[in-house]
């Protein structure tokens, strides 16, 4: 499968309704597994999390290239690089303005993850 082929389906899984049940409750189809496995992937690395959880917490949504790079002690193409890997797993969108480059979270593309990771409770007795 190609790069462009699995970004066209992560758009549509981001679509708002769930791409499937919870882990939990049934088996994940392979295709399924398939699409959403480079988002896991993305986010298994220690400061991809963190910038995701930085994009995502920002005010207003999103978060300058500018905010995000001196909070780690890494050089700037690495957190490009960081950034580039989370943009391709769908996880974010980037939009240029001027020389900077602002990121915002896909919400859809995370509660669906959320989604599949779901547990549910047993009920209190």
């Amino acid at each position: 499968m190609t790069k462009q082929a699995g970004a066209l389906t992560l758009t549509d899984l981001t679509a708002g309704t769930p791409c499937c049940p919870p882990l939990a409750r049934q088996r994940v189809p392979a295709e399924t597994a398939a699409l959403l496995a480079p988002a896991f992937k993305a986010l298994g690395d220690p400061v991809r999390l963190q910038l995701m959880s930085m994009i995502a917490s920002a005010p207003g949504g999103e978060a300058c290239v500018c905010d995000l790079t001196p909070a780690f002690e890494l050089s700037g193409p690495t957190i490009s690089h960081h950034l580039k890997t989370l943009r391709e797993a769908g996880l974010v969108d980037a939009e240029r303005r001027g020389t900077w480059v602002y990121y915002r979270a896909r919400p859809g593309l995370l509660r669906q993850l959320a989604t599949l990771l779901t547990m549910d409770t047993p009920a209190e007795t």
